[in-house]
């Protein structure tokens, strides 16, 4: 078996595609102006766990920023009798595995493991369990570890330098020399 994969045409452009975000909602309201920058390269280059964790913390964190300041996120799960699951964590397994961790309605330690072909989430505002306690918003807090990780990494990344030629991403073949 060959170490390398070749790229169609139409795989390569779409692994080069930059993320795009388009919402209208009824009452006249339309999605952010700009994508954090984590959410600005192309996919390519993210595993398809790494790039739905990325693209959950957008919508938890926008989520959270209409919460009453009573209310804190939980989700639901989909497609089953689960109930719903407060969100206290986040996280991924590469290539294609998101976990969220958390605690049920009854206050029990819970943990939610998903392939990303699976992935449905219901994100639901629940009243926080002490009320006098300040609410925790856990996409904010994911947001600013992406934006530190990508401080860290520095403001370009190799395999995203200018003027990169040719397929990238998990499925593409290796540039000849």
């Amino acid at each position: 078996m060959a170490d390398h994969i070749i790229a169609t045409a139409a795989e390569a452009l779409e692994a080069e595609a930059l993320p795009r975000l388009r919402e209208v909602h009824a009452d006249g309201a339309v999605a952010p102006e700009a994508l954090p920058p984590a959410l600005c390269r192309p996919a390519g280059s993210k595993s398809p766990a790494r790039w739905a964790y990325e693209r959950l913390i957008h919508y938890i964190q926008r989520f959270e920023a209409d919460l009453a300041p009573g209310d804190e996120v939980a989700m639901a799960m989909t497609g089953g009798h689960s109930g719903l699951l407060r969100i206290q964590g986040m996280g991924y397994f590469d290539p294609d595995i998101v976990t969220f961790f958390g605690t049920d309605a009854s206050g029990a330690k819970a943990q939610l493991i998903q392939h990303v072909s699976q992935l449905s989430v219901l994100l639901r505002a629940l009243p926080r369990p002490q009320p006098e306690e300040p609410p925790e918003r856990i996409g904010f807090r994911l947001a600013r570890e992406l934006e530190e990780e990508d401080q860290e990494a520095g403001e370009t990344r190799e395999d995203e330098a200018p003027g990169r030629t040719g397929p990238q991403g998990p499925d593409a073949a290796p540039e000849a020399s």
